[in-house]
């Protein structure tokens, strides 16, 4: 028995956000055989549970990066951002105008004016430099409106931030030297997690967060050997999950810096490239 562990974006998804019939079909091959599937992904609870409906896949779910895990309707691993450090962050976020989501255990909360924010600064960014891609620019912005569960509020100071345990904060922003500069500046913290599943994203979690960590506690509790774990990701945020488990698939639409942590390169996230790493290196 494996433990295969699965990124969505860039993974098993589709760019309509779906997963095709023959990765579905391959999943339940597996899971047939005995394999556990557990789809480790960075997008929210909310929106992953819902992604797996719509494909009829039953199995573990890891999100947030490793934040919160369920095995059934068991919650595994909840790993929160302490309430004083969201409300030093936060107004920092404003300060620099950048579009924030915040995932909490009711949903995604973010800003009603967010998407003007991110119209603004794609039409700044063009102005800057003729060649800005506003086209690949628009279709990331608008995938984030398409996610399920989001909640729309005016001021974030509307929430009350302790009750909706907020387990990661996503930022977006095509200004990469405004987002690189905060990144630098966030390293320099001690109690928190910083990791990105692309140039334009920075993901914000609690110190201890991870898929790593989450992939191990997850074997951990299904008494799977380690080196029985198998893990499947194209970007950054998919690196600890390659670091702890015995084989690392990277797609073919991976970073360089992943396919060379990576036991095996498949095929790209829109060609079936987790169908075909099932099948050729696993089962």
């Amino acid at each position: 028995m494996k433990l295969i562990a699965i990124d969505l974006d860039g993974t098993l998804l589709s760019k309509k956000g779906t997963i095709s019939t023959e990765n579905i079909n391959a999943i339940h091959e597996a899971q047939k055989q005995g394999h556990i599937v557990v789809i480790c992904s960075g997008r929210s609870l909310h929106d992953t549970k819902n992604i797996l409906k719509r494909a009829d896949i039953n199995c573990p779910i890891i999100t947030g990066n490793g934040a919160v895990s369920y095995h059934g309707k068991e919650l595994l691993q909840e790993l929160i951002l302490p309430e004083q450090v969201i409300k030093e962050l936060l107004p920092l976020l404003e300060k620099w105008g950048l579009y924030f989501e915040l995932y909490t255990n009711q949903g995604i909360h973010l800003l009603k004016k967010g998407k003007g924010q991110l119209e603004e600064e794609i039409r700044r960014l063009k102005e800057k430099d003729a060649h800005f891609p506003v086209e690949w620019a628009t279709q990331e912005k608008d995938i984030q409106f398409q996610q399920y569960g989001l909640h729309y509020i005016n001021d974030y100071k509307d929430i009350n931030l302790a009750d909706l345990g907020v387990y990661k904060i996503f930022i977006l922003s095509f200004d990469q030297e405004m987002l690189r500069q905060l990144e630098r500046l966030l390293n320099k913290r001690q109690d928190l997690s910083i990791t990105s599943s692309g140039w334009y994203k920075l993901e914000i979690a609690h110190t201890k967060v991870s898929k790593g960590n989450a992939l191990a506690m997850m074997a951990n509790h299904l008494t799977i050997p380690i080196k029985d774990t198998v893990a499947i990701g194209d970007n950054l945020n998919d690196l600890s999950m390659f670091h702890v488990s015995g084989m690392g698939i990277a797609m073919g639409n991976a970073l360089e810096e992943v396919k060379a942590e990576s036991t095996y390169t498949t095929k790209n996230y829109d060609e079936d490239g987790v169908a075909y790493a099932l099948r050729h290196y696993v089962l």
